[in-house]
């Protein structure tokens, strides 16, 4: 597919993933947009659901219909909400498109997680063992070849990545404490009471402190890499800005671990990477610096006082945290360079 251009569809197109999809996707030079969907706002042209894109898609909203859509498709992103991509992914895949699902679910390759989690049956069991996870500094080499990718979680995304290097190594003992915070776009783009802007401008507080849905991905993720059972203590904070994820994460150290061996265990894991950045010492990661990109600014100090690792990850929620990662997972899938698109410096200030 060298060279070839791709066509592609954005099912959910009107939310705020869907708008930061549109907005990568628009830049990228290999792919013609030729369907965007949203059945709440079927019908309108694109600019007026997301006035953003004024004089840039004259598209209009279509209706989620599969037969529709896949005659003019190579690929699909689908944007939808938990629960909803089930079918939606199962139609497309049997009419020859390939999938990248930005919701959950195909996040768990055993569907009964997927129902502990979520509350409600897969309807789509067959497809969960063929999703590839989409984190490609874990699973480029599967992602590549995939017809169904199921793109991680925004607060997984941060953690893991703070974690992988030092979990794989045996660094740390797999006890951990994840403190993250995110802006208020992570919620979605319904009007909800409590993320109205009085309901947040100048407060912070703590939400879904046990049992957050993000805790089983990030849980079965881990205990793969960690090679074991994991435990871990997950607590999201809701902070008074659009967006971005900062996590802090605390693991003890094992045994002899010293700071040197756990900043060289990044180093190792992340060296090559593209969008992955090991701060230098002294530096801290800063929501601000990573907004509007797919790049993940990490920081890690051993904290000899209380014998544990603390790690610092930053990441925009709507970038490699969303649309910025399924663009990447695009784009290893179709043998393009993986920066495509996705280059460039954050929106600062």
């Amino acid at each position: 597919m060298m060279g070839e251009r791709v066509r592609v569809g954005v099912v959910g197109a009107s939310g705020y993933t869907g708008a930061e999809l549109l907005r990568l996707l628009l830049a990228h030079p290999r792919v013609d947009i030729t369907s965007v969907s949203a059945q709440s706002s079927a019908g309108q042209p694109l600019a007026t659901a997301l006035p953003a894109y004024f004089g840039l898609c004259d598209l209009t909203l279509e209706t989620v219909d599969t037969a529709a859509i896949a005659p003019r498709a190579d690929f699909v992103f689908l944007c939808l909400p938990h629960g909803a991509s089930h079918d939606v992914a199962r139609e497309f895949l049997g009419r020859g498109v390939r999938v990248i699902d930005l919701s959950a679910d195909f996040r768990f390759r055993d569907p009964k997680n997927y129902e502990r989690w979520y509350g409600v049956p897969h309807k789509a069991p067959e497809l969960c063992a063929e999703a590839v996870y989409g984190l490609p500094e874990r699973n480029r080499r599967e992602i590549a070849p995939a017809r169904l990718v199921a793109a991680p979680g925004c607060y997984p995304t941060a953690v893991q990545l703070g974690l992988v290097p030092i979990v794989d190594g045996g660094l740390v003992v797999p006890s951990i404490i994840a403190d993250c915070k995110s802006g208020v776009s992570g919620a979605g783009r319904t009007a909800k009471r409590e993320i109205l802007f009085s309901e947040v401008a100048g407060g912070l507080r703590a939400y879904s402190v046990v049992g957050h849905r993000h805790t089983g991905e990030m849980l079965d993720q881990l205990s793969r890499a960690a090679g074991r059972d994991v435990r871990l203590t997950f607590v999201p904070h809701l902070v008074p800005m659009s967006r971005g994820i900062l996590a802090t994460i605390y693991a003890p150290l094992a045994g002899a671990a010293t700071d040197e061996a756990v900043r060289a265990a990044f180093e190792t894991a992340y060296t090559g990477e593209p969008f992955v950045h090991l701060l230098p010492v002294g530096a801290e990661p800063d929501t601000l610096h990573v907004r509007g990109t797919n790049r993940a600014h990490i920081a890690v100090s051993a904290d000899p006082h209380g014998g544990r690792v603390i790690v610092r990850v930053a990441i925009d929620n709507l970038g490699k945290g969303a649309a910025g990662q399924a663009v990447q997972c695009f784009n290893i899938m179709n043998g393009i360079d993986e920066t495509t698109a996705l280059g460039g410096a954050a929106i600062f200030p």
